[in-house]
């Protein structure tokens, strides 16, 4: 069995878990150690305002094995709140972490989800930075649900250890949430933009912007379609700033 759950924050009320990036990892390898599904959730302050106007996801965050915090945003709010998280576990850097120790252990990994084609590029990038890695799939798909049956024939064929679900959030939450029961894949986590990053249609921000905490800032330039989800950070701050100095507490979920 999975050792005790790491530490639980509450970021205005959403609940985090304080991990490191090679505690997450060591948290991935108990999983699939004690099998049965799990999910992963990657939370950022966007998940966060999502969250609190809607119930569906805010319980899919409740009910995740493991809700690692990505996003600078996140361990500000937790200093501000006084719900310390320790490090920033990126998506992305999470999922090659996984692709790695899959290198070395076997993980049979399926990557579903992006534009047709840029799963099976970003495959391919992984492939080649870690040898002998088992991709047992790629596919892009959509969360439609008259999509689901044939997705989840193909799942079940490749039978994955872990699988990567590009849909976006929070639909790739959700659908994960819904069909884990069914599939019982070991491990399940959405990654977002990760394919897109991988494969080399979105480049990620230099290495010193990451660092700063300005990767929001980079993908805003790059994508400025963006604007419009990002316009959810200056109402998180105000959100964060008003449960630390107006009401007090770690604030509470709305909607």
């Amino acid at each position: 069995m999975p050792r005790a759950e790491p530490p639980v924050r509450r970021i205005l009320g959403v609940r985090v878990h304080d991990v490191t990036m090679a505690e997450a990892l060591e948290r991935v390898a108990a999983f699939l150690a004690a099998g049965g599904p799990h999910q992963i959730c990657t939370v950022n302050p966007e998940f966060v305002m999502h969250a609190r106007r809607d119930p569906a996801f805010f319980q899919v965050l409740e009910q995740a094995d493991l809700n690692v915090p990505d996003g600078v945003g996140l361990l500000w709010a937790g200093r501000v709140l006084g719900q310390p998280l320790r490090e920033r576990v990126p998506g992305v850097e999470l999922m090659e972490a996984i692709a790695a120790r899959a290198a070395q252990e076997g993980w049979r990994l399926f990557l579903l989800g992006a534009a047709p084609g840029v799963a099976e590029r970003a495959a391919e990038t992984l492939r080649r930075r870690y040898p002998g890695l088992p991709v047992v799939g790629t596919f892009a798909g959509s969360p439609r649900p008259e999509e689901a049956p044939a997705i989840l024939a193909r799942l079940r064929q490749a039978r994955p250890d872990v699988l990567f679900v590009a849909y976006g959030a929070p639909r790739q939450d959700l659908w994960i949430a819904r069909y884990q029961p069914d599939l019982q894949i070991p491990v399940a986590m959405g990654v977002g933009g990760a394919f897109d990053f991988l494969a080399g249609v979105v480049p990620r921000a230099p290495r010193w912007m990451r660092e700063a905490g300005l990767e929001w800032l980079y993908r805003l330039l790059r994508q400025p379609w963006r604007w419009r989800r990002m316009r959810v950070l200056p109402r998180f701050v105000l959100d964060v700033l008003r449960a630390r100095y107006g009401r007090g507490g770690t604030g509470a979920r709305v909607g």
